[in-house]
């Protein structure tokens, strides 16, 4: 097959066929050919092509906890296919180009897609390596959980969103975060010196995941060695509570601030408080760092129908599988409590204007009440409340930020929801 290639901004990449892991051969033999090897030690996990292979496999790349699905019996995602889905056209945001919905799987090198509408699967497709049976790293959709946990916690008085951080973790007081309040990290509101931007190698993310082990330290590594060594080097940017910036380590600290509260790891407080309660039909797992900690901005892997069944709960006001799952009163803090006027001040209101992000969720804040958890390389769950569809989906777009793959992605699901609004089934 000859490789053929997509245009980004920027680089040149093998398209979503042509980079296909199985098409690829990687991983494959006893031992795999060494050129068709993929490892964490050099690195290689991460590049791309070899990364449509890793995100299906991290369990194989590096140290996890697992999150035990429970011995109750796996509750039923009724099948109901639907054979018009493929068709769906949209006008990708910022052009004048239109796509199907099958063209945007490619668009976005989608790995697995479920859709749920009433609660029933009516669109399922996988690709490369992943199967029904397999998990993958949801990325940044792992903060939602996080910030659900977080709430759930706020809601039964064990902690007061409006404390601050240092009550709970005395050793956060001298950092960026001493005087940041509980709120505030919920919301990512807090201003702090940390840059997200994937695009700048001195960014302060990438010294956070070498510290927690995600990424590969150079042999004269002399910084921090576990997340925690690394929120204890944050130092404060500004006033806190003025403006919505997105930071993974907002994350990080609010899962410290959960461990302490509860005395249990977020592995445990996922499995007891949501996992084993879902009916899931798989264990889901974290990365962890050399500490045993997880990664609880960014270290969640799962099976892509149990991340659907999570969509699903939380379309229905955090009621499922036969019992109360989320508070209804998180789910509808979540759903309008999202403040407009922090997100308009950040960098993100020109990508997403109009939008919001509340207890580490994002919300559209369109005509049908969207939201949804967000991760990079194109992982995400996406609620639309008033078309009753849910949206579970991993890919491993060769770059990281949405905002390389929003425009292929939002308008393909506002189109599906007000399609099957429009032709119910």
């Amino acid at each position: 097959m000859t490789d053929t290639v997509i245009k980004q901004a920027g680089p040149t990449f093998l398209d979503a066929q042509a980079s296909d892991p199985v098409t690829m051969g990687w991983m494959i033999g006893s031992p795999p050919p060494a050129d068709k090897q993929i490892r964490y030690a050099d690195g290689t996990f991460r590049d791309f092509p070899q990364r449509r292979w890793a995100l299906s496999n991290y369990r194989q790349l590096m140290p996890t906890s697992n999150v035990a699905r429970g011995t109750g019996p796996v509750s039923v995602l009724p099948i109901a296919m639907r054979h018009d889905i493929d068709d769906v056209k949209f006008q990708v945001l910022g052009s004048e180009q239109i796509l199907t919905w099958a063209q945007s799987l490619s668009a976005n090198y989608t790995d697995g897609i479920v859709v749920l509408h009433k609660g029933q699967i009516v669109y399922e497709r996988y690709f490369g390596v992943l199967k029904p049976q397999g998990q993958h790293v949801a990325m940044s959709v792992t903060k939602s959980f996080t910030g659900i946990i977080g709430a759930m916690l706020v809601a039964e008085g064990a902690i007061n969103e409006n404390e601050l951080v240092s009550k709970y973790v005395p050793e956060l007081k001298d950092t960026g975060f001493g005087d940041a309040t509980v709120r505030q990290l919920l919301d990512m509101s807090t201003s702090v010196k940390y840059s997200e931007d994937y695009t700048d190698p001195k960014a302060e993310i990438f010294t956070h995941v070498r510290a927690g082990g995600i990424a590969p330290r150079p042999h004269d590594y002399e910084g921090p060695k576990s997340f925690y060594e690394f929120l204890l080097t944050i130092k404060k940017a500004g006033t806190h509570g003025q403006a919505f910036a997105y930071k993974t380590i907002d994350s990080d600290a609010l899962g410290w601030v959960i461990r302490r509260v509860t005395g249990k790891s977020i592995s445990e407080n996922l499995q007891e408080r949501i996992w084993s309660k879902l009916g899931a039909e798989q264990d889901a797992y974290f990365t962890i760092d050399s500490a045993g900690t997880e990664f609880a901005g960014g270290g969640l892997n799962a099976g892509l129908r149990d991340l659907a069944r999570c969509g699903e709960m939380m379309r229905l006001d955090g009621n499922y599988n036969g019992q109360q799952i989320v508070p209804k009163d998180v789910v509808a803090d979540i759903r309008q409590g999202a403040d407009r006027d922090q997100f308009q001040k950040s960098a993100y209101n020109k990508a997403l204007p109009g939008w919001g992000y509340r207890n580490m969720w994002w919300v559209s804040n369109n005509e049908h009440g969207a939201y949804s958890a967000r991760g990079v390389h194109g992982q995400a769950i996406y609620i639309d409340p008033k078309a009753e569809m849910v949206i579970a989906r991993f890919a491993s777009h060769p770059l990281a930020a949405n905002t390389n793959f929003d425009p292929t992605s939002l308008p393909a699901y506002h189109a599906l929801a007000k399609h099957l609004l429009a032709y119910p089934q």
